[in-house]
């Protein structure tokens, strides 16, 4: 009852029955003994995992991945960019110079000697042959223009006399002919329409009218008095076998199931459901009760390693291992080091000079091929000099040189 009352005046908890009550205590001690080692496993796998993870798993796959980009760097590198280099330097630049002034006096230079010595001047002849032969195209062409237009002035001129003289009158004679046969023609066609319109009505559109308000309509109305009777009939009949169907079926069927629901699968299910609920809050009850105790145990451990072994290991660091190595650090690994720098200076000032010979006996080389290259000549620019002054006579900019 204490229970229920401290879980009734907690504010958002609804208040607990003595059912609820009587399983509450039994199911969390016994969840808490079975949870408790469970967590202290888990988060002594968690502490290690992170252990493991931070001195182990990172620095080497950081380390590894530093080894295999250097490595795939240093791969490429020789694999692509320095025999595509070596083909650019060696092959493509040499040869493609070599086309260059292989085309400049092969084709360039005869093609501009045609162009200024043949096809200028032939060009220039054709143009003016082109200019006459256009001016006597025109003149003949003003000349046939001219007759044309006459020749077309006499035809339009007999044509309009022709028009006026016999075609307006043959036409105006032609359309009242037309006109008195049509009205001729509608008044005949009156009369027809009229004589059919009567002989129509009286023989077919008065008969099917008595035809259908004393034959039909009688008929319709007996047959539709007869359908409705037997409709009502056939719904009657179908009421009563779904009437006592339904009520067969809710005798046996329905009226048991919802007793069996009321009396017994509800109150079975309201004792699952606080049993299941209580065993869910004892689960995160014992959980976190069992991280408290996994932590305090935890701590513990890591205060006893610590005085038994990391706190002799930093005395030992600070006052035995950091005298050592500054001792063997001034007196071995400084003057190695300073030797090794003098043999890699002096190895990188030998490689520069093998390569500075390697490159004059490549540029000697290609002298040898294809001769030295010329030089480029230096192009007059015809300033002033700092003593003359710019007058209106004299050529001292660009657009006045010449």
């Amino acid at each position: 009852m204490d229970l229920e009352k401290l879980s009734a005046g907690r504010p958002g908890t609804q208040p607990a029955g003595c059912l609820a009550v009587a399983i509450r205590i039994p199911v969390r001690i016994v969840v808490l003994v079975l949870v408790v080692p469970v967590r202290m496993v888990w988060d002594a796998l968690v502490v290690g995992g992170r252990f493991l993870r931070d001195t182990l798993l990172r620095p080497l796959g950081r380390a590894l991945g530093r080894a295999l980009g250097r490595a795939l760097g240093w791969a490429a590198r020789a694999l692509f960019v320095r025999p595509w280099v070596a083909l650019w330097r060696y092959v493509v630049l040499p040869v493609g110079r070599a086309l260059a002034r292989l085309g400049q006096v092969l084709l360039v230079v005869p093609a501009v000697w045609l162009y200024r010595t043949v096809l200028t001047p032939l060009g220039h002849a054709v143009a003016w042959a082109a200019r006459g032969i256009g001016a006597g195209f025109a003149l003949l062409f003003t000349g046939v223009a001219a007759v044309v237009t006459w020749i077309a002035g006499g035809v339009v001129t007999l044509f309009d006399r022709v028009y006026v003289r016999l075609l307006t009158p043959v036409g105006r004679s032609v359309s009242r002919l037309l006109k008195g046969v049509g009205l001729v023609l509608a008044a005949i066609g009156v009369g027809m329409y009229t004589v059919v319109a009567w002989l129509a009505r009286y023989l077919l559109v008065v008969p099917a009218q008595w035809l259908y308000a004393w034959v039909l309509t009688p008929v319709g109305r007996v047959i539709a008095l007869l359908a409705e009777g037997l409709a009502r009939l056939v719904r009657m009949i179908f009421v009563g076998i779904g009437a006592a169907l339904y009520w067969t079926a809710r005798v046996l069927l329905v009226l048991p199931a919802l007793a069996v629901w009321r009396r017994v699968l509800v109150p079975v299910g309201r004792v699952l459901a606080v049993v299941a609920r209580e065993i869910g809050e004892a689960l995160g009850h014992a959980w976190r009760v069992a991280g408290y105790i996994s932590l305090a145990v935890g701590r513990f451990l890591a205060r006893l390693f610590r005085w038994t072994f990391v706190e002799p290991a930093r005395w030992a660091y600070r006052t035995v291992l950091t005298p050592v190595g500054h001792a063997v650090r001034d007196l071995v690994l400084k003057p190695a080091a300073e030797a090794a720098r003098g043999v890699r200076r002096a190895t990188r000032q030998a490689l520069e000079a093998a390569r500075d010979s390697a490159r004059q006996a490549r540029a000697d080389f290609r002298r040898m091929l294809f001769g030295a290259s010329r030089e480029p000549e230096p192009i007059a620019r015809r300033e002033p000099a700092a003593g003359e002054t710019r007058t209106l006579g004299s050529s001292t900019t660009a657009l006045m040189k010449d």
